[in-house]
């Protein structure tokens, strides 16, 4: 068995997105930890985003491979080197993005047909709705690689069968209805496809949700003791094969694995862990609103000001680059680095997250909650701030907050419309991130549960994924599902 098991082939189609990307490299390692065979499609720029960390499971004798394919960006309508989403100009972007990542479909055929050993399976990443088609061409399975958790695919399903969210008015309360936990929502905090704030990217949502329908199964990253009632409850829903094999990020050991996970950082990791290591155990405030974060300068502003307010040491990762050339600026002409010298640690660009987390001296996340950084947050056995923006964030804040209760809410009412940003009003008051922060670190009954419940969350998931356990468990079975269609293909084919 463990000679045919080394000849199982899994090619993988991540969306070229950092939120996407980063995990699905992630299951490249864990599929290969298994003992099979991994390929992961690439483009040029995103390969130099992962290829160190590849590199590294390479040489410990993991068989993964990465294979590039040219990314038409130009032929598309997009500026030269636009290969990942973190890099569009603009919102109305997004469709021509799609359009060339459409485009991969006939290099990607071409290059499949010659892979050996045979490819036995594809997974697909979220909106590559063209994977269908050639998974059926070369008649192999096509897995889904689900971004969300299942607490929010159950809780966006429930919404789409009962339409009890069109009833209401923007900010009127409602129960998301069929739950184990009673959970309120208001139309404001719903992700775009279930509240659309602008007509404009309806078709690339259409075929997005038609390609997730058909698929030989789904795997979901998050580990089963997290969520439990709501994996079963997804695994009704979907009526098929589910496996949950996370947390993904958990492949990630040895310290240069996590800072050399997703980019390359943008400072020396060293500088940080070395101010991190001048710090109290448990007293650090480490904050960051994710890679897509476009908040404007007026509301990063409030979140600087709400962390210098709080008196508690801390990082905060600002996106860098040409979208944050206003808040910099802000920073230099306020003399913000100036005022908080020695307390406070500023990241400009990307930032070795995971590492971070793992830091004695890190005591609270700050996050937006999406769902890789609630899932590390959570393998971090920290206490989280919930800051949620868009997608579905909000509902990711409602697991932390009323499923778990590890988290405080920053009180964010409405969701931003990504790429709209400039239109919305106050997200986030620098009193509210005080008010949470403070909360948070709170000595009393409520802080100290919290913390406790953040740790045993922790153990829960890397038990998960070590021999015996849960995640570890559906891997197997994983494989063994896919071996299984390639026997009983190859065996009708002989007929």
């Amino acid at each position: 068995m463990a000679a045919q098991k080394s000849q199982v082939h899994f090619v993988l189609v991540p969306l070229m997105s950092p939120g996407h990307l980063i995990p699905m490299v992630d299951l490249a390692k864990l599929l290969a930890q298994h003992g099979v065979i991994v390929s992961i499609i690439s483009t040029p720029l995103n390969t130099i985003r992962f290829k160190s960390g590849i590199d590294h499971s390479v040489k410990s004798g993991l068989q993964i491979r990465i294979l590039e394919l040219e990314f038409p960006a130009v032929q598309a309508g997009l500026p030269k080197g636009c290969e990942n989403m973190d890099s569009l100009p603009s919102r109305h972007s997004i469709k021509d993005f799609f359009v060339a990542a459409s485009m991969l479909q006939k290099p990607f055929e071409e290059l499949f047909s010659d892979l050996k050993p045979s490819p036995s399976c594809i997974i697909s990443g979220k909106n590559m709705a063209w994977t269908v088609d050639s998974a059926c061409k070369f008649r192999v399975p096509r897995i889904f690689f689900d971004g969300m958790g299942c607490f929010s695919s159950t809780c966006t399903q429930k919404l789409q069968s009962s339409k009890v969210h069109e009833v209401v008015s923007k900010f009127e309360p409602f129960v998301v209805p069929g739950l184990a936990h009673r959970i309120e929502l208001t139309k404001s905090q719903l992700p775009e496809n279930l509240n659309p704030g602008s007509p404009d990217l309806v078709d690339v949502r259409n075929k997005m949700v038609a390609a997730e329908s058909i698929s030989d199964g789904i795997i979901v990253n998050t580990f089963e003791e997290l969520e439990l009632e709501y994996v079963q409850e997804f695994k009704k829903i979907k009526g098929g094969k589910v496996w949950c094999i996370g947390p993904v990020s958990a492949c990630n050991k040895s310290e240069s694995e996590k800072a050399a996970r997703g980019k390359t950082v943008s400072l020396d990791e060293n500088q940080c862990l070395k101010w991190l290591d001048l710090q109290q155990p448990n007293s650090v405030v480490y904050a960051s609103l994710g890679s897509i974060c476009g908040l404007t300068c007026s509301q990063l502003v409030e979140l600087g000001l709400g962390l210098e307010a709080s008196n508690r040491p801390f990082i905060w990762v600002l996106r860098g680059g040409e979208k944050s050339k206003e808040l910099e600026k802000w920073i230099e002409e306020e003399r913000f680095e100036e005022r908080i010298k020695g307390r406070g640690f500023l990241i400009k660009g990307w930032s070795p997250q995971i590492l971070v987390l793992c830091h004695p001296s890190v005591g609270a996340f700050l996050t937006h909650c999406g769902w890789n950084s609630t899932l590390e947050g959570c393998c971090s056995g920290l206490p989280i701030i919930t800051c949620p923006l868009f997608a579905e964030q909000f509902i990711n804040e409602k697991l932390i907050t009323e499923v778990l209760y590890t988290g405080v809410s920053v009180g964010v009412k409405a969701a931003v419309t990504w790429g709209m940003e400039e239109k919305s009003g106050l997200v986030m008051k620098r009193g509210d991130v005080k008010n949470a922060i403070d909360k948070i670190f709170d000595k009393g009954v409520e802080g100290e549960d919290r913390r406790r419940k953040a740790k045993e969350i922790a153990k829960m998931a890397k038990r998960a994924l070590e021999e015996g356990g849960s995640s570890y468990l559906n891997i197997e079975a994983l494989i063994q599902d896919i071996m299984q269609q390639s026997l009983s293909s190859v065996e009708a084919s002989s007929l």
